[in-house]
């Protein structure tokens, strides 16, 4: 189902209340939002050919992939995230849960299970390392203290500025000490259990970053969204451009594809509007940007015109990893090929810092880590639409740097060089697959590898970057919020709050 209209063929004309720049999850529900609270005509322009940002889905004939959710938590019956994609769908979005082991670490040969439930949760754990029930328990009431303390640190970023300036340091102390400390350093106080550390750090690669280096903050609010177990959308990720468009429509709104916008026009310094690629002009009295901080104020904004303090301190956080993901598709049903839709952590060790470094260092070290996600598996509805076959995401971390010498070539058109590179790692990432999957060997139909170039090309990541400004403890300190210095510009999306769904 292809939603929106393509800018070149049917231009938006006449006024609209509000302009969105990007239809990730942020900016197609701040679009939502605004259609059904007041802003009645709201034009969202997406640069790619399809809504959705990291939301959408792709196909190739008999499969279809998602290319950034591979599930989500608290959208149960009383999930804190569930009433809103309720009331901003009108219910259209529906949730399949998945296995009660959502989520598996293995390093190297010792895998560890995470269960729904927090009561489950803490004794898994605690059957695991029997002599570390105590770190596991002060680990979770840490979690969750520290997640609940999040809440108020973003609301306060809501707030006027000069309330903010006053209220801040009193109602987020709590979350702010947290937040400037390394997730190791929160770790090894509770546990001197290298092993142990490891398991509950291995989900780092929803966030991008190792235990020395991520924030607690970060890692609180990824460990305590999935407490309550993982959930999958039905019908796939791009539900969530079909659930949420037709409210924006409903308003008198429009949705552009194809749609780049290159610049931001400011008048008298005021946002009045943006200027497209092909350079067309589209005004509105407000403007909100989807596009990520490092694109907005790196790119959209005049240079003259950037806020001094938000391109300083920006400097001081850098865009997250850049990651690799090969799209697996097998003309066999994932009951046959014994395929659940638990997800898969492979690391070789415990030691995932240094494993990072390592392959950073050398692309052709080990993997530091590789994620196996099984969409077909944990959509009930996929056999209807695919029926006979199955798919697997295969993720793990890259640099930009590996892949910077081909920026500005074409798609589907970099060279000989290129494609012999991208095929290096697809093997590699094969074996992988191979030594945990024996079964999946021979059964390949399709194999297909993004790169950070894709990102790029898509998404208009200036670096390949799957989860914006990194989620350093430097990232909290950052003076972000979603009315920038600029009248009549507005931020919304992942950075200015976590990566993620949820945090978009």
């Amino acid at each position: 189902m292809h939603l929106g209209h393509s800018y070149k063929q049917h231009p938006p004309t006449g006024a609209f209340d509000a302009i969105v720049i990007g239809s990730g999850i942020g900016g197609l529900v701040s679009a939502a939002v605004l259609s059904r609270f007041g802003k009645k005509r709201v034009l969202v322009l997406e640069r790619h050919y399809r809504l959705g940002g990291f939301t959408h889905t792709f196909t190739r004939p008999g499969y279809e992939w998602d290319v950034g959710v591979h599930y989500i938590g608290q959208v149960g019956e009383r999930g804190a995230l569930r009433a809103l994609f309720d009331k901003l769908s009108d219910g259209r979005i529906k949730w399949a849960p998945l296995p009660d082991v959502y989520d598996r670490v293995e390093l190297g040969s010792r895998g560890y299970d995470f269960v729904s439930g927090t009561g489950r949760f803490i004794e898994t754990m605690g059957k695991a390392f029997p002599n570390e029930r105590d770190a596991i328990a002060k680990y979770v009431d840490l979690v969750k203290k520290t997640s609940r303390h999040s809440s108020t640190f973003f609301m306060s970023r809501s707030l006027p500025s000069i309330v903010s300036a006053v209220t801040s340091p009193f109602i987020t102390r709590g979350f702010a000490e947290l937040a400037s400390r390394t997730t190791r350093d929160v770790l090894i106080e509770l546990t001197k259990n290298e092993e142990l550390v490891a398991v509950l750090t291995g989900q780092y690669g929803d966030y991008g970053l190792p235990p020395a280096r991520s924030s607690f903050a970060m890692h609180a609010a990824l460990v305590s969204h999935y407490l309550g177990g993982a959930f999958y959308p039905v019908g796939g990720a791009s539900v969530f451009a079909e659930g949420i468009a037709p409210l924006i429509e409903a308003g008198g709104g429009r949705l552009a594809v194809s749609a780049e916008v290159s610049s931001i026009i400011l008048e008298h310094g005021i946002a009045v509007g943006v200027r497209l690629a092909d350079g067309s002009e589209q005004r509105a009295p407000l403007v909100i940007s989807d596009a990520g901080v490092a694109n907005t104020f790196g790119r959209l904004v005049p240079e003259a015109s950037r806020p001094a303090s938000w391109t300083k301190a920006l400097t001081t956080v850098p865009p997250s990893s850049s990651y690799l993901c090969l799209y697996l598709g097998f003309k066999a049903t994932d009951a046959e090929l014994g395929l659940t839709g638990t997800n898969l952590w492979l690391y070789p060790d415990e030691k995932h810092d240094e494993n990072v470094a390592r392959f950073e260092a050398d692309p052709e070290a080990p993997f530091p880590m590789v994620y196996l996600s099984f969409p077909s598996a944990k959509d009930p509805d996929f056999q209807r639409r695919f029926p006979g076959r199955a798919t697997v995401d295969v993720i793990t971390m890259a640099k930009w740097e590996w892949f910077s010498k081909w920026q500005g070539t074409r798609w589907h058109k970099r060279g000989e060089d290129y494609d012999a590179f991208k095929q290096r790692f697809t093997e590699r990432l094969l074996e992988v697959v191979f030594k945990r999957l024996p079964q999946l060997r021979g059964r390949v139909d399709v194999a297909e590898l993004s790169t950070p170039l894709t990102a790029e090309h898509f998404a208009s990541h200036p670096r390949g970057e799957l989860y914006g400004i990194d989620h350093t403890p430097a990232r909290y300190e950052l003076p972000l919020r979603a009315k920038t210095p600029i009248p009549g510009l507005m931020l919304t999306g992942a950075d200015l709050a976590t990566c993620g769904v949820a945090g978009g």
